[in-house]
């Protein structure tokens, strides 16, 4: 545990921020697997689905929670499968 008072300022900080990274990835994470379920499925909420997953995915990569190029591989991938 440090004992200067701005690094424990950081640590809490460290962790708010890991909180809120881990909600962001599991939003994700849920969002993606239910586009992936009615694209496979065919269902009719299909394209909405991959939308809401595209936009979601876009949104972590913006708050630096995901790598630009990890989300465009994620959002080229899931496309690629609404496609067939």
């Amino acid at each position: 545990m440090p004992n200067i008072k701005s690094q424990k300022d950081r640590v809490r900080q460290a962790e708010k921020e890991t909180l809120h990274n881990k909600a962001v990835k599991s939003n994700m994470k849920t969002v993606v697997k239910k586009a992936d379920a009615a694209v496979v499925s065919g269902a009719d909420n299909a394209e909405q689905a991959v939308k809401t997953a595209v936009s979601t995915i876009d949104k972590a990569a913006g708050k630096h929670v995901l790598h630009k190029n990890t989300a465009a591989r994620k959002v080229s991938k899931l496309m690629k499968k609404a496609a067939k």
